[in-house]
């Protein structure tokens, strides 16, 4: 239970909020009954939003039945999806990934035991896709050199993170993989990675690991930082969510189903989650070590306090659809 790609609720219809909650339950009844109770940990927002969108536009798995009993994780999945399964599957990797990313930052035992206990899970998924975990091996590798090389271009680190992790989507979307589904991917996860930077801030300062945020000399702290600096920050929050927006708006004619909780999560959702990590209203952590360590609690509030005039500029991320200019 942990992202930042989630719908905007308050702007949900009824079916669309049950739609959502039948796909993240499955997400969950797909990872234990692929690679065991350990890999349910694992389910987060921002997969379940890639996996709502292939199958919108593969036309695969828009009819199933929701959880229905009290202990859900214990069902089994309701849908008959190969994205499905393979979205469990590429989360495990993923997550794997992260995981030595982190330990490789700064080793902990709470890191370590994570990864023991998922251990079996993971080892699964990399023996049945041993290719994703190959090519999101070789996207934190290119991460890593641009961190060991001193980049301090947050979008630049984000799209080489986001284009690391394009093949193994490519390879489920299949045939439906386009040039613009592929750059709506690496713009996701450029966003992901430039609200998960302002969210660490803090964080990474105390650890002394790598966020290209940081400043190298007279860090105070993350609100201090952001307030001085917000016109660049949601400048660069703003280009990033446009091009998303931007491809979003050329893949969205193929989609078969899931129309309007795409729009949604695209055109609400993940402008409302940029805004609140930036203004400090609120965090949703996109790591399992964070939520499996409780480092923070899943979703924390912190005092806001915007420098006179940011408001403005803040605006532009809850505008909806038409604001960006990649949507002209």
């Amino acid at each position: 239970m942990f992202g930042y790609v989630v719908p905007a609720y308050g702007k949900l219809s009824p079916l669309d909020a049950s739609a959502y909650r039948r796909y993240y339950c499955e997400g969950c009844h797909q990872l234990r009954e692929g690679f065991g109770l350990t890999g349910t940990a694992t389910v987060n927002y921002d997969m379940t939003f890639n996996t709502i969108l292939l199958c919108g536009l593969c036309g695969e798995g828009l009819d199933f039945d929701g959880t229905s009993r009290k202990l859900c994780v214990l069902e089994h999945p309701h849908a008959e999806s190969e994205i499905m399964r393979r979205m469990a599957a590429y989360t495990l990797i993923l997550t794997k990934w992260e995981l030595e990313d982190d330990d490789t930052d700064k080793p902990s035992k709470k890191t370590k035991a994570i990864s023991f206990v998922l251990g079996r899970a993971i080892a699964k998924a990399v023996e049945e896709f041993p290719e994703y975990d190959r090519m999101v091996g070789e996207g934190f590798a290119a991460l890593r050199d641009l961190e060991e090389a001193g980049c301090r271009d947050a979008r630049l680190m984000g799209r080489t993170f986001g284009k690391g992790l394009i093949g193994a989507l490519e390879d489920i979307a299949g045939d439906h993989y386009s040039e613009d589904l592929g750059e709506m991917f690496t713009e996701l996860s450029t966003a992901v990675y430039i609200m998960d930077a302002i969210d660490d801030l803090d964080q990474d300062f105390m650890d002394g690991t790598y966020n290209p945020l940081l400043p190298e000399t007279g860090y105070v702290n993350a609100r201090t930082l952001v307030d001085r600096d917000i016109f660049e920050i949601t400048s660069l929050v703003n280009a990033t969510i446009g091009e998303l927006q931007g491809r979003y708006s050329r893949v969205r004619p193929m989609l078969k189903g899931n129309v309007s909780l795409c729009d949604n999560i695209v055109y609400y959702g993940i402008p409302q989650s940029a805004k609140q990590v930036i203004t400090g209203d609120a965090t949703a952590r996109a790591s399992v070590k964070n939520v499996l360590t409780n480092r923070e609690a899943r979703t924390s509030k912190r005092a806001r306090r915007v420098v006179p005039g940011a408001d403005v500029q803040l605006e532009h991320l809850l505008s909806g659809p038409g604001a960006s200019a990649a949507l002209v």
